[in-house]
């Protein structure tokens, strides 16, 4: 009966998951996870489904957890289909984690073993996932890296050329098995990932082909996903009034859909595009319908975008009160939520339309008077956090609908896109150094300071480059004792106090080595080196129960009772599915990158907010148009 039982609630759960009530089924898994069961298949299936429904309901620690509880289980049964699935789920978790070396390793065990197997379905979704942790972590390089405008650094080019290929594979084999759905799924990623690299023309192809799959099966999310990225590649192009269409497009899914934040990204997108076309009134239009939808959803990142967006228009319009009062809006917004980049940028623009309007430094403004109460009648509509996009245009001349191709690229070159910038600002230009003088400059430097280091720990010793130096017992002493004073804090860390033992039998067990230990030490330290065989008998005999407590332990796994029944097949198979040691070489290799997730990360300079578009809508403008710039600059006369 508790064998039914604990069946019965899972199959609950799985149904509740499936209807799209996660956080029900979830508790219905913990609760079958509670019974028990002796079935190790039926326990696999639970571990899998719940770390699913903890990853659906955004509580990836516990999604983690039984992932992994699936995967030993997997592994100790020797279910291999079971271990790649368990695998690739490890895998998907870890990215969202932001940890993408060991999320590789996970996917390439899931490929393999789908491979092994001859599962193409789950080689094509290995390759997926492989593909799309190479694609999420080229956009957090590309986020968090400092770069210059126009260029994109080696290794975000390289991780997004990584990406593409793996979708590029994806989409053969899907189609080859004829699933239509995986290939609008893949053509959509190879759009992005063509974005990203700057590939606007490849991308606006692979995007259309992901809106023809959409259409097909009336998929409207990802129709209208497909419609918003075709309206981004094409700004690329100076393609102004078909991104609007897109755009417009965009809009109107979005209000089907009733996703307030995507459509108030959408009008947000939508009064940049018009603003590029020097359409200012249907601008103004489309940032208060932005501003009111920010506004209802208490998006404080949003509604300041807006206001910096609508004082730059109406300046264009000429109406200086009008922009006076949304700067003053934005500085307000700017201090409230610490963005000091807009606050700086709200002052001076105050302080320039104070100046057209003829108003003293300590005078108000007679923008202030106006509230706007017809805000409200613009009506709008978001969730999804992400970037911000457009959030320092520097409005200046923008080339109308009328000017033709050949003259846009010089026209483009005025947009500027860095942390919002003051009006009308004159901005000096700077050429940063190229980087082949600074790969040239870095090991120099390189070898300047570690010089200075050594010259530092130990003044009495001379360094000669070109000479062998050589040591004397007065040399080795010095480092020995630089060695002995920094590593001492560690070695106490590793000691084991055993005061802090919770029980009389733990404390036995942790005393049970030392006398030992200790006797060997005294009857061999005196003959014993690292040269002979007992020295390394000694470090396996201390080091054995270190690696015991590393050891998975099947008992602990929750929800299962050990019987008769299923004892064999946790002693016996368990041990043949052992990884080799590539597994254990690629599982070293990730693991290097730890001491890089320990390092305090800078803080981040630029707010984010529901109802803001992806950032890459127009920062990448700045790194086309980089070089152009370049061009364009004028070379002194000699003397």
């Amino acid at each position: 009966r508790m064998e039914a039982s604990c069946l019965e609630l899972a199959l609950e759960g799985e149904r509740l998951c499936k209807a799209g009530d996660f956080k029900a089924g979830a508790a219905f898994f913990e609760a079958a996870v509670q019974v028990g069961t002796e079935d190790l298949k039926t326990l696999s299936a639970i571990y899998s489904q719940l770390g699913n429904a903890y990853f659906y309901l955004k509580e990836y620690s516990k999604a983690l957890e039984y992932h992994k509880h699936d995967l030993t289980l997997a592994r100790t049964i020797g279910d291999r289909v079971g271990e790649a699935k368990a695998s690739g789920n490890l895998g998907n978790t870890l990215k969202i984690l932001g940890q993408f070396d060991e999320a590789v390793v996970c996917c390439q065990r899931h490929l393999d073993i789908s491979q092994e197997q001859g599962d193409k379905v789950g080689e094509a979704r290995a390759l997926y996932n492989i593909g799309n942790v190479y694609h999420a972590k080229g956009k957090h390089l590309s986020w968090n890296m400092a770069q210059d405008p126009g260029y994109l650094p080696q290794e975000v080019k390289e991780t997004l050329q990584k990406a593409s290929e793996y979708y590029e594979r994806n989409l053969s084999l899907v189609k080859e098995l004829g699933d239509r759905a995986a290939q609008g799924r893949a053509y959509g990623n190879l759009g992005n990932t063509q974005y990203l690299l700057g590939n606007f023309s490849e991308a606006i192809a692979f995007h259309k082909e992901r809106l023809a799959i959409a259409k097909e099966f009336g998929d409207k999310a990802a129709e209208r996903r497909a419609y918003s990225n075709l309206g981004n590649a094409h700004i690329f192009l100076g393609r102004f009034d078909i991104s609007a269409e897109y755009y417009k497009k965009t809009l109107q899914l979005s209000r089907q859909l009733k996703d307030q934040a995507v459509e108030a990204q959408a009008c947000y997108s939508l009064g940049n595009t018009y603003t590029l076309l020097q359409d200012y009134e249907r601008a103004i239009e489309y940032h208060l319908k932005h501003l009111v939808i920010a506004q209802e959803l208490g998006d404080r990142v949003g509604e300041g975008r807006a206001c910096w967006s609508l004082g730059n228009a109406y300046v264009s319009l000429g109406s200086h009160e009008q922009a006076l009062h949304f700067a003053r809006k934005h500085l307000e917004i700017s201090q409230e939520i610490g963005d000091r980049n807009g606050e700086l940028t709200a002052q001076v623009n105050m302080a320039q339309l104070k100046s057209a309007l003829g108003l003293g430094p300590g005078d108000e403004d007679m923008g202030t008077a106006h509230h706007y109460s017809g805000y409200e009648a613009q009506g709008a509509r978001p969730k999804r956090l992400q970037r911000n996009s457009m959030d320092s245009l520097d409005l200046l001349k923008f080339p109308s609908e009328k000017v033709s191709k050949d003259v846009w690229p010089q026209r483009l070159n005025i947009i500027l896109v860095r942390s919002p910038t003051p009006l009308h600002q004159n901005i000096p230009l700077t050429q940063a150094p190229s980087s082949a003088a600074a790969g040239k400059q870095q090991p120099q430097h390189r070898r300047s300071s570690s010089r200075k280091l050594w010259q530092r720990l130990c003044p009495h010793i001379k360094r000669d480059s070109r000479q062998k130096i050589n040591r004397t017992p007065s040399d080795e002493e010095c480092f020995f004792d630089l060695l002995s004073k920094f590593q001492s804090n560690r070695m106490d860390d590793q000691r084991c106090p055993l005061e802090e033992c919770p029980s009389e039998e733990a404390a036995e067990a942790a005393a049970t080595p030392v006398p030992a230990l200790e006797e060997r030490i005294s009857q061999s330290s005196l003959m014993a080196s690292p040269q002979t065989e007992e020295f390394f008998d000694l470090i396996a005999s201390s080091q054995s129960r270190r690696l015991d407590d590393q050891r998975a332990n099947v008992g602990n796994l929750p929800g299962l009772r050990i019987t008769h029944n299923n004892l064999g097949h946790l002693r016996v198979e368990g041990d043949a599915q052992e990884p080799g040691d590539e597994f254990f070489n690629m599982l070293m290799k990730c693991q290097s990158s730890r001491i890089d997730d320990q390092r305090c990360a800078p803080p981040d300079s630029i707010p984010r907010g529901p109802t803001m578009p992806d950032e890459d809508f127009f920062s990448l403008i700045q790194r086309v148009q980089a070089k152009r710039m370049d061009e364009q600059r004028v070379d002194l006369a000699s003397a």
